[in-house]
């Protein structure tokens, strides 16, 4: 995990807490992982909602009925 976040972070073995020594961020691990996949989450795009209606329209009238 300590690789994986791009900001230096000490760990408390006491706790099992880490603190960032940035900006003192206190978090156990799994609210780092958390923080980082809330980061990471892409917003959806213009270019996504495009694609899914594209897919949307070369579906059959069948399929959409469905769905």
């Amino acid at each position: 995990l300590l690789d994986a976040v791009a900001v230096p972070m000490k760990a408390d073995p006491a706790t099992k807490h880490f603190t960032c020594r940035r900006c003192g961020l206190y978090a156990t691990r799994e609210q780092i992982s958390d923080l980082r996949d809330r980061i990471n989450r892409r917003a959806r795009t213009r270019e996504d909602h495009q694609y899914d209606y594209l897919d949307w329209w070369q579906k059959s009238k069948k399929d959409k009925q469905v769905a």
